[in-house]
């Protein structure tokens, strides 16, 4: 200070505003595998971010998360590099996402992209301003996709998409409209290099920090308490009684099973209620800089799937699923990330340790299960083979006002919401949690695209 020198502190206490710190460290330097995955994300990235630091928990997952990443990005592909990366900004700023509209800011210009496109997306090339409607469907209200929609795009004379372009581009959005999930979902934190990560204000006597060589981003507060998840005012018993409604569940399925007609009207059922579950922010949610220049009608938003008066048809997994239909024509156009994605989607669905918070050799494929088919009811997916009374038995209300406000308006997450659920489980969990909630969402975003797509095809 006495050279006039201003020195940046981390605004943030480590990767996340959710977990503490020392959680995550102590992850990170404990498992031989991290060290291999964080040098191969550092070599092809040129950073460490975040994202990756807290996905450090389930490092399967964020072995396939990152070469599916790669390969989108980096790897040949139907599209030029600059345009994947305006891609990813105009996808995240649809959820005022600022941390990875400024991440793609900075790699659009490091590969040859034109500085005026930032200006807004009216600068940006036709073509791109063609897909923001799509964009915009997408990101809130992905049943109203329809095969107009694809027409429009392809048939554009001069601006026109070619399929590969489109089933790219398609990808690259719905990718990082699930990745603004994980963001506010696990309360990630900017970079102390990035906006809104660091601050030049003098740290006060009991804010001694120390940074780690990485990033020089993970300041580590005396304030900030132990290690574990916050206390809780609920009975210690929360876990066990979870584990014994999940045991009830299973008996009742051996013993009887529903018909086709009470499957049908359960799954009614639970698409209603998940109207009723809001998402009300009353505390302050993450700090953001105003993204809203990078897309277009800023007052478009998430809407329930099923408002008063209006009917979508359901869509019936056995007609259009991933498995039989979508996967097959993603390999068929941009050859190799059917199957990367496919990877990814199974990785995140069949992910166990066969724990619950301190309980061991325990099933959790009926509680994952839930998870996954809730997030798709609320998007008006159903499968037809699943008893949907199951969700209100294992899903309670803070957990469910948690996954939509995550999956459909995760600019509106706050800490309340995360500290509300499953407080007797480990943070490790909650991140697991939300890799299902981004790869759920990511799904059910491709199967209406891409059932928009089959149909113009046909």
């Amino acid at each position: 200070m006495e050279l006039g020198v201003r020195i940046p502190r981390p605004l943030g206490p480590g990767p996340s505003r959710f977990i503490p710190e020392m959680e995550i460290l102590q992850v990170s330097t404990e498992d031989t595998q991290m060290h291999t995955l964080f040098a191969e994300s550092f070599t092809t990235l040129g950073r460490l971010d975040n994202i990756t630091l807290v996905m450090v928990f389930h490092p399967q997952y964020l072995e396939s998360f990152l070469k599916t990443q790669h390969y989108l990005l980096q790897m040949d592909g139907p599209l030029p590099l600059h345009y994947r990366h305006y891609l990813g900004i105009m996808a995240a700023a649809r959820h005022q996402c600022s941390y990875l509209v400024n991440l793609h800011v900075s790699d659009f210009l490091h590969v040859g992209g034109d500085p005026k496109w930032l200006n807004g997306l009216e600068n940006a090339p036709q073509k791109l301003q063609n897909l923001g409607e799509l964009n915009k469907i997408l990101a809130h209200r992905p049943w109203l996709i329809t095969k107009e929609h694809i027409e429009q795009l392809l048939r554009t004379e001069e601006h026109s998409w070619s399929l590969a372009e489109l089933i790219h581009g398609v990808v690259l959005l719905t990718h990082y409209h699930s990745l603004a999930s994980f963001t506010f979902g696990c309360g990630i934190n900017p970079e102390i290099h990035c906006d809104g990560g660091h601050t030049f204000r003098p740290p006060s006597v009991s804010d001694y920090c120390i940074c780690d060589i990485t990033n020089g981003n993970h300041s580590m507060c005396e304030t900030q308490g132990p290690v574990r998840n916050i206390p809780t005012t609920e009975p210690s018993y929360e876990v066990e009684a979870l584990m014994e409604k999940m045991k009830q569940l299973q008996e009742c399925r051996d013993e009887a099973k529903a018909s086709k007609e009470e499957k049908a009207t359960r799954f009614e059922k639970e698409k209603r209620e998940s109207m009723l579950v809001f998402c009300s922010g009353d505390e302050e949610t993450a700090p953001t800089r105003d993204v809203s220049r990078h897309f277009e009608d800023t007052s478009y938003g998430y809407e329930d799937f099923s408002r008063h008066g209006m009917h979508v048809p359901t869509l019936h997994a056995q007609d259009y699923s991933w498995e039989d239909h979508g996967y097959s024509l993603v390999n068929r156009l941009y050859p190799d990330v059917g199957q990367l994605i496919d990877e990814k989607f199974h990785i995140a669905y069949d992910l166990t340790y066969n724990t619950m918070a301190s309980h061991k050799d325990v099933d959790t494929s009926m509680l994952r299960r839930a998870i996954w088919n809730y997030i798709h009811c609320m998007f008006g997916i159903r499968y037809d083979d699943y008893d949907y009374g199951e969700i209100n038995q294992l899903l309670d209300r803070n957990f469910k006002v948690y996954i939509k406000t995550v999956v459909c308006m995760p600019e509106k997450t706050t800490k309340r919401m995360y500290d509300s659920f499953w407080r007797q489980f480990k943070h490790s969990e909650k991140v697991h949690v939300n890799l299902l909630l981004i790869e759920a969402r990511m799904q059910a975003e491709l199967l209406y695209a891409l059932r928009a797509i089959t149909r113009y095809m046909t």
